[in-house]
């Protein structure tokens, strides 16, 4: 390995708002690549992941109530 190869892989990759939402979205679908999964564990903090799958999962449950409501109020319940 040359030392620019090296010094490529020492620096933290920076992880973009767009790649906490893929990697979030892919993961909870289960689609995740293994490529991607090893990226987000190499350069990605568990805080800004555990807080993306709090807000999915909170606008997951909302979207859910929300068509079920719906549902059901134009089936006449």
């Amino acid at each position: 390995m040359n030392d620019n190869n090296r010094d490529r892989e020492d620096q933290p990759e920076k992880l973009g708002i767009m790649d906490v939402l893929k990697s979030t979205l892919a993961g909870a679908l289960g689609v995740q690549s293994n490529k991607n999964r090893e990226r987000d564990f190499k350069h990605g903090s568990i805080k800004v992941y555990a807080v993306a799958g709090v807000i999915f999962t909170v606008v997951f449950i909302v979207v859910v109530v929300t068509v079920v409501k719906l549902v059901l109020r134009s089936a006449g319940m």
